[in-house]
């Protein structure tokens, strides 16, 4: 398997679902509570997380041609909103759109909701995912980008433990820099996600 092609899909899957971006999220989702009600939802919030990107791992494309949507097109529409959401971690907008979820949702276990699904396993992290494996070569190659897969949300997982300590080292401006670098990175993946779209439906670009 491609060393380089790992490297592009833990980049592109850590920057998406953003593990540093979402602990302060987690901190203001689960105000008061003790450490053992913390750890119940991070492990819940991951499990299903986890769940519906496998399940999109292994039948999204199955669905996108069931609907009539190739994967060029696929990649092409992907890039773009992996594009715009580089432009809302570049610009705040995510972290204030994430803000607003974290203050409407009043249940008292956010683990399924805002937690899981979307701030997890949004748009933007399913539509990456259908892209890897649809790239990938071979069983190999798929269990690879699964593998990836599960070591980003291992992370997630290990931030949500140390919510609070991450929190205190980074700060506010440690986590606005961070966010303004991967946003970057993801700007910069999303591009080349377009320009494969477009190799794909036979254009040529130059190299």
């Amino acid at each position: 398997m491609d060393t380089a092609f790992l490297i592009s899909a833990f980049v592109t899957l850590f920057v998406v679902i953003d593990p540093i971006g979402l602990t302060p999220v987690f901190i203001a989702l689960t105000p008061g509570m003790t450490a053992q009600q913390r750890l119940a939802i991070a492990i819940r919030a991951t499990v299903i997380a986890a769940g519906l990107l496998f399940l999109f791992a292994f039948f999204g494309e199955q669905v996108l041609g069931f609907i009539g949507i190739s994967m060029p097109a696929f990649r092409i529409a992907g890039g773009i909103l992996l594009f715009l959401t580089a432009l809302d971690m570049l610009f705040e907008r995510r972290t204030k759109r994430r803000e607003g979820q974290a203050e409407l949702d009043d249940a008292p276990d956010p683990s399924v909701f805002p937690i899981a699904i979307p701030l997890i396993a949004g748009p933007g992290a399913i539509a990456s995912i259908i892209l890897l494996t649809g790239s990938a070569e071979g069983a190999v190659g798929m269990a690879s980008v699964l593998g990836v897969m599960v070591l980003v949300l291992a992370l997630v997982f290990l931030m949500f433990l140390s919510a609070s300590l991450i929190e205190r080292a980074l700060g506010k401006t440690g986590i606005v820099v961070v966010t303004r670098l991967l946003g970057m990175l993801l700007a910069a993946l999303s591009v080349q996600f377009v320009l494969d779209g477009i190799r794909g439906f036979g254009l040529a670009l130059g190299s």
